[in-house]
């Protein structure tokens, strides 16, 4: 007899959990996801991005797109919601992976459970499986996706929105693991993207959503993948990731049992991730009283296998061309957080982009590889500024704030849906509203109307 495939064994898994009682720090993650996803959603509603695929939308539907009045079919809203989501690169992460599970597996069971009519406990159990399964499938093969030029947030998201709507829907076990082969094929997140201002990353963990959607439901109704999808010779990660020699106990090892959700990190700051721990070294250097022009030189330890994305080329990453690039920019971002003390939505437009006393100190920053960085384990900060007279300044951030180490509270939360909420043109009792919705939205049946404003 052949032996169970990873996708059978990850299937079976998920299929037998059932409905019980999930931990409550899990449950309390999935409630935070959906309110940090719906603030982002209305935050970017009125931006080009959303506009163009909105117009682009063909359907009529029951589905709601956050912060529209027009409905959709399940696969376009969950497309529209989760590009919405991740556009301003302000939602959450894995700082295992690292990869964004919320903006991909959020809208994908809220489509789904208002396509098909799924109440609150179906919506948690398919948040928690999801975010579980990407989060998981991250620490595989770490780092080897983004080196191999994708996105895992899109490769591996696919699978994770194919697992959460399995799991919102009742799939059983068969039926999973062929919608783990269908989604593999749907996989993609090439990453060229940030020079020429192309919106194509935006667009990655909406495709995911609704690929891992069309895959669970055309195995829900007989259609059939290959088995071998993770670790077969032409499987996901030896084309995403270049080997088919991951580590599958991190996915599978008592799943369900122990939840690495329960360490989902929630952004502070509306750029990289990796970028974070840097920023809040600049703003306490700004913090000592020191002047931007006394500063020569900021030179920065940091992590070979960020490099790639938010240091070279540096030339560029010093001068960013557009708003969008400067949030994958290190240099640009040491620069907001000391001359605008935060990296919030504002700090991240055309404007600011061009502010020359951003740019003045983005061109003093460089790096140095420090072979020792924990990284992906662990997000660290490190600047020493030189400045004109010689003395040296330096500040170092331990771990990421929002995450593992250092949880956003409930509150603060909380603040950052409100004024994502403002941001994007709702009105307090419109948040309000839909907070309300959030903190209920498990307890019953599945009622949305209050996001379609």
């Amino acid at each position: 007899m052949t032996s169970a495939t990873i996708a059978q064994r990850l299937a079976s898994t998920i299929a037998g959990l059932g409905r019980d009682a999930l931990p409550a720090a899990v449950t309390r993650v999935a409630e935070d996801l959906v309110l940090d996803v719906a603030g982002l959603c209305v935050a970017a509603r009125e931006s080009e991005y959303v506009r163009a695929a909105l117009a682009a939308a063909t359907t009529t539907g029951t589905t709601t797109a956050i912060g529209h009045r027009r409905r959709l079919d399940c696969a376009e809203s969950a497309l529209i919601n989760g590009m919405a989501a991740h556009g301003e690169d302000f939602d959450d992460t894995f700082e295992g992976g690292p990869v964004h599970a919320g903006a991909v597996v959020v809208p994908a069971v809220l489509a789904a459970a208002e396509q098909f009519d799924r109440d609150g406990i179906a919506v948690l159990n398919g948040i928690a499986v999801g975010v579980e399964t990407v989060c998981r499938l991250s620490l595989v093969a770490p780092k080897r996706v983004h080196k191999a030029g994708f996105h895992p947030t899109s490769v591996l998201g696919t699978m994770g929105a194919a697992a959460a709507v399995g799991a919102t829907l009742d799939l059983d076990a068969r039926q999973l693991a062929h919608a783990f082969g269908i989604a593999g094929s749907m996989a993609s997140g090439i990453i060229e993207y940030l020079a020429d201002g192309a919106w194509t990353k935006r667009l990655h963990p909406g495709w995911a959503a609704q690929s891992g959607m069309r895959a669970a439901l055309l195995a829900r109704h007989g259609f059939v993948g290959p088995l071998t999808v993770f670790e077969g010779t032409h499987g996901l990660f030896n084309g995403f990731a270049h080997t088919r020699e991951g580590n599958y106990g991190k996915l599978l090892d008592r799943f369900g049992e122990e939840w690495v959700t329960e360490t989902l990190a929630f952004k502070p700051f509306a750029c990289g991730t990796m970028t974070h721990p840097y920023i809040d070294c600049a703003i306490r250097l700004a913090r000592r009283g020191i002047a931007a022009e006394e500063i020569a030189t900021i030179h920065c330890e940091v992590a070979e296998g960020t490099v790639h994305r938010l240091w070279e080329p540096l030339a560029l990453k010093q001068q960013p061309p557009n708003a969008y690039a400067a949030k994958f920019s290190t240099p640009f971002c040491i620069a907001a957080g000391f001359v605008l003390g935060d990296a919030g939505l504002a700090a991240f437009t055309e404007e600011t982009a061009r502010d020359p006393r951003l740019r003045s100190i983005a061109a003093k920053v460089s790096y140095i590889v420090d072979p020792a960085n924990p990284y992906p384990d662990n997000y660290t900060g490190h600047l020493r500024a030189i400045l004109r007279n010689g003395e040296v300044i330096e500040e170092r951030q331990p771990h990421l704030r929002g995450g593992a180490h250092e949880p956003l509270s409930r509150g603060a939360i909380e603040a950052k849906f409100y004024a994502n909420a403002a941001f994007g043109g709702w009105s307090p009792a419109q948040a309000e509203a839909a907070l309300d919705l959030v903190r209920r939205l498990f307890s019953g049946p599945l009622d949305l109307a209050c996001l379609r404003l």
